[in-house]
């Protein structure tokens, strides 16, 4: 017999429900067809085809709202239907009509897309009509879930700020490009990666878990994140609990915003100020003292004619007055140098040539104190536009400083060259010394703060400044006992 379409006496199409029953049994479509035509089914319009085949080309017209398919299709299963039309783009819910209970088949439908399975001579006319509407009410709330995922899905993916998504124990279970490109991982590495390794201080992972879990959200935790290639970012991340029905935190979400351009601004516009306070200071002092030691060291220059030179006395103090007025015209000289803009004469050359050539101004002193050199140099292109003297000059400033930072014969002083993603050279220099505290670090690069005994506190004030004319930046890491590092970052 040639299927046909049970026709039902309604007058309203606009709500027939269009069902298509894929069975390859006359009766079974007979049968079927009488459960429809029950008075509580009148809003069902049931059309029947009766091969696998015919069944694809049927449902590739998406003219029907649900589908009945048998278990059972000639060389075919429903199953292998259902799988076909879900890959052919379809969505309709499909109902599996299985001719007896079988758990294992029942399973895999449900796991597969159907949207509910019935057992052949348990239907009654009740049942089929309920499970057909359940299954469209069903597909609908689906359809507008499946919606409103994907509005919200691009809303994640696109974001400018980085949007994770993490377990209780604050483990990546999801995140956004923002995250990948933050953090150098991609979101399947991050998933399996343990949150300890991004941060530079397990405390702040330790205060942020803790913060969490104690108030169930934080906003603006500032810390500092590792970047995959070792680059460090400053960070605020803000995180709050999604609550599951009885009000525990079932998963936590968070966004993380990179401030470290923001911070670095800051701190730019802090020490100009302190430059230009510096400067103020040193033209101030260079009017009020050079003067009068320009008088002083005329009048010197005369009491000497006037004295006895063959007396040593006289002349040892009067060579410690100008000694120590030479000594005094240098420290101004200083003081104006490390605070004024520097004009800067930048030309593409060798970085690793103008770090050797600085090596070679305190390889005296290293050898003096029976210190070891170590040396690293990128093989790669390491060519910078920088201003060949000025550079040597910050360089040189770092390094001594980390030479009397170290014991004498205990030494080990290592230094570096490197490139970075965003195409900068740098140089890092590490010492074994001492270390410097977190309160002196916070003050290295102020004028006039020195650790050193005689010291006026403005050489890294000066190499800040020509780093800083550079457009370059400087970072600083130490441990108390354990050394400090040094990297001076230029533009290539």
């Amino acid at each position: 017999m040639t299927p046909v379409a049970a026709l039902l006496d309604v007058t309203d199409e606009e709500e027939m429900i269009r069902v298509l029953l894929i069975e390859d049994d006359e009766d079974d479509y007979l049968l079927t067809k009488a459960l429809v035509s029950a008075r509580e089914n009148a809003t069902i319009k049931l059309d029947w085809v009766d091969s696998y085949d015919l069944a694809l080309e049927t449902i590739d017209a998406h003219k029907h709202d649900v589908y009945l398919v048998d278990y059972r299709l000639g060389h075919h299963t429903g199953i292998d239907l259902i799988q076909e039309a879900f890959r052919r783009g379809c969505r309709a819910p499909m109902i599996l009509l299985t001719g007896q209970d079988d758990l294992t088949v029942d399973q895999s439908a449900l796991e597969l897309g159907a949207a509910d399975y019935l057992v052949k001579g348990r239907i009654d006319a009740q049942l089929l009509g309920r499970s057909i509407r359940y299954a469209l009410r069903q597909a609908s709330v689906l359809a507008e879930v499946a919606q409103k995922e994907n509005k919200y899905r691009s809303l994640f993916e696109r974001s400018i700020d980085a949007i994770f998504v993490a377990s209780n124990e604050l483990r990546f279970q999801d995140a956004n490009s923002s995250v990948e490109r933050l953090l150098g991982y991609s979101r399947d590495e991050l998933r399996i990666l343990n949150p300890a390794r991004l941060f530079s201080d397990l405390n702040q992972l330790r205060n942020l878990r803790f913060n969490v879990r104690e108030h169930g959200q934080i906003k603006d935790f500032e810390t500092t994140l590792i970047h995959r290639t070792g680059r460090k970012r400053i960070c605020l991340i803000s995180v709050w609990a999604v609550e599951d029905l009885i009000g525990r935190p079932e998963w936590y979400q968070g966004i993380v915003r990179d401030i470290t351009d923001e911070k670095k601004a800051q701190q730019d516009l802090i020490l100009a100020e302190k430059l230009t306070m510096t400067g103020k200071i040193a033209r101030s002092i260079a009017h009020e003292v050079r003067n009068p030691l320009t008088n002083l060291s005329l009048a010197l220059e005369q009491l000497k004619d006037e004295l006895d030179t063959d007396n040593e006395y006289v002349t040892m103090f009067t060579d410690i007055i100008g000694r120590n007025v030479d000594r005094i015209g240098q420290l101004i000289t200083e003081m104006l140098n490390s605070s004024k803009p520097r004009d800067l004469d930048r030309k593409k050359q060798d970085f690793n040539q103008v770090v050797r050539e600085t090596l070679q101004l305190v390889s005296d002193r290293i050898k003096l104190k029976r210190m070891r050199l170590e040396t690293s140099f990128l093989e790669d292109d390491c060519q910078a536009l920088i201003d060949r003297d000025q550079v040597k000059t910050a360089l040189l400033n770092i390094l001594v400083n980390a030479v009397e930072a170290m014991q004498e014969g205990k030494g080990i002083l290592c230094v570096k060259t490197n490139c970075t993603e965003d195409k900068r050279v740098y140089v890092e220099v590490t010492d074994n010394g001492g270390g410097i505290s977190e309160t002196d670090r916070q003050r290295l690069f102020d004028p006039f703060f020195t650790g050193k005994s005689g010291g006026m506190g403005l050489g890294l004030t000066a190499t800040q400044n020509i780093i800083n004319s550079h457009k370059g930046s400087i970072e600083v890491e130490s441990q108390v006992g354990l050394g400090t590092t040094f990297r001076l970052y230029f533009p290539k």
